[in-house]
């Protein structure tokens, strides 16, 4: 056995909240993606030549990040990100680019992607080969900000038992390649063929997860401790639990409402915690089957609810948390955005509304890209 690797977590203020979203470039005129962050990201660089502090580069050219602050609440991110979009935005209207969100492109060959200029990402490419080359996908992360270091285990297993509604809310990528995949989040299942992707291990001691880092790096599985990919995982560096659950969302308030739930149900379980109450936590083998229902099924997922493995349609169980985290939105100051959660289950997840629009245009995908940039544009759900 290695030796551990200590791993010392960051002072944080609780339950503060970050917002990381991952969007793509398309081309105005025929839709498909464009190679152009590296102009983009020059275009938006600050007078004095530093990166920009809200607005990065990714994996490939054809994707920028646009990320919050620290915050306090999920609508001060959500102003964040939209003044990042507002400078992505003017930066590539010149270059006839459109922003568009979603798990996936529709129809864009993987194959032609070109990977951006960073050495970590020319190592996972080269490690990875044929799976590294098919990431063509996009994500949202939610940080929470954990106060105690104690906690950051307990409540990432309880996040473990409400994982597949974030999911399936989430879900935006059924076109994978120019095909239905007849998936609701393909993303979630190409993503986890990555070494060290996937859902994390349900360790009880931080010492387990220091042991764990030291195993990884003693073998060479990874460098460093931010090459562990995993659904949810702590994030050292900040002080946070960092929720890698959703698919990327088409617009704006999709962001906010998946944020505003991921955020309650943080401090949701960070309470009882206080309360002296054990958190629900259920076998890794639910955990397991509860993603691919998700990512299979999304909407209609029937999801198991428990250790006992009782079960509920997702949007059933949803609805039955909605009003469990009301109060908790109120004290988070985001009632208003996780209300917009019931926006997604009236209209239906985006993969719901990007199949609709396929049905209404005899299959062909184009339409559904501009039906994800005008979401995009309008911050909504169409």
């Amino acid at each position: 056995m290695a030796a551990p690797v200590q791993i010392p977590f960051a002072q944080s203020e609780r339950s503060t909240v970050g917002i990381e979203w991952e969007v793509a470039l398309v081309d105005a005129d025929s839709g498909d993606l464009r190679q152009a962050a590296e102009t983009v990201l020059d275009t938006v660089k600050p007078d004095d030549g530093t990166d920009h502090p809200h607005i990065t580069q990714e994996l490939l050219r054809n994707t920028i990040e646009v990320s919050s602050g620290k915050c306090v609440t999920v609508r001060e991110a959500a102003d964040d990100l939209q003044r990042a979009l507002d400078e992505v935005a003017a930066a590539a209207a010149p270059l006839r680019i459109d922003l568009m969100g979603g798990g996936t492109h529709p129809f864009a060959n993987w194959a032609t992607q070109k990977v951006s200029d960073k050495q970590r990402y020319a190592t996972l490419i080269d490690r990875t080969q044929w799976w590294g080359r098919q990431m063509l996908i996009y994500g949202v992360h939610v940080h929470v900000g954990i106060e105690d270091r104690a906690k950051v285990l307990p409540l990432s297993r309880a996040m473990l038992t409400v994982f597949a509604h974030i999911q399936s809310l989430s879900a935006s990528s059924p076109f994978w390649a120019g095909k239905d995949t007849g998936y609701a989040s393909n993303r979630a299942l190409l993503f986890q063929q990555l070494p060290t992707a996937g859902l994390p291990f349900g360790f009880d001691e931080w010492e387990q997860l220091e042991q764990y880092v030291g195993d990884m790096m003693h073998t060479g599985v990874i460098d460093q401790f931010n090459e562990v990919r995993w659904d949810i995982r702590p994030a050292p560096r900040f002080g946070t639990l960092e929720m890698r659950i959703a698919d990327g969302a088409a617009n704006l308030l999709e962001v906010t409402a998946i944020s505003a739930l991921t955020h309650c149900f943080v401090e949701h379980f960070s309470t009882l915690l206080d309360q002296g109450e054990t958190l629900p936590t259920m076998p890794p083998w639910f955990l397991q089957e509860n993603k691919w229902r998700s990512a299979r099924y999304g909407m209609d997922a029937i999801i198991i609810t428990n250790a006992a493995g009782d079960e509920e349609l997702v949007t059933d169980s949803v609805a039955h948390w909605l009003t469990v985290l009301a109060p908790v939105a109120e004290r988070l100051g985001c009632s208003a955005e996780l209300e917009q959660v019931r926006v997604i289950l009236r209209r239906g997840a985006s993969y719901q509304r990007q199949r609709a629009v396929a049905r209404r245009n005899a299959g062909e995908l184009d339409a559904v890209v501009a039906s994800l940039v005008a979401e995009f544009k309008a911050g909504r759900p169409l």
